[in-house]
């Protein structure tokens, strides 16, 4: 029964390591990608607008990727 607890609770940390650093490593993915964003339109000179249809391929690129992540 002990045995059973101890892999339980490994799981579990095993689990909560990964989705922490999944987390971190999503959110500094996206703030490159903002700070990216920005400099570029800077460099250009114009202000950030993203349309409609920019924003569906962006998530559908991002929806592809989280996909392929899925299947390693």
């Amino acid at each position: 029964m002990s045995d059973q607890t101890e892999l339980t609770e490994s799981r579990g940390n095993y689990e909560t390591k990964v989705l922490l650093i999944g987390s971190l490593i999503g959110a500094l993915v996206g703030l490159a990608g903002a700070f990216l964003l920005i400099k570029n339109n800077e460099r250009k000179g114009t202000e950030l607008q993203v349309s409609a249809g920019e924003g569906v391929k962006l998530s559908l690129i991002i929806m592809a990727l989280l996909r392929q992540i899925a299947e390693l």
